[in-house]
């Protein structure tokens, strides 16, 4: 299936782009997720786990066992802090 992926923030710096059309067969958040942790470099370190990172699933924040559908916008982010 194919997903609209969105980087942000320091996660953006990492991937290079902002974001990215996807050809997948993740059945969830966390199967996408550890499928572009398999990237080189400084792409995959920035959402290997054990890192920070907040999902959205269709511009609503989502537990990683959040399936994937044809067609969905995921964003990664790292956590924000404000103060």
């Amino acid at each position: 299936m194919k997903v609209q992926v969105k980087y942000f923030a320091s996660i953006r710096e990492a991937m290079g782009v902002s974001g990215e059309v996807l050809e997948t067969v993740a059945p969830t958040l966390a199967d996408l997720r550890d499928e572009l942790a398999t990237r080189a470099g400084p792409a995959g370190l920035a959402l290997a786990r054990g890192r920070a990172v907040r999902i959205a699933l269709n511009q609503v924040m989502s537990d990683e066992s959040a399936a994937l559908i044809e067609g969905a916008e995921v964003a990664f982010f790292p956590p924000v802090t404000g103060g």
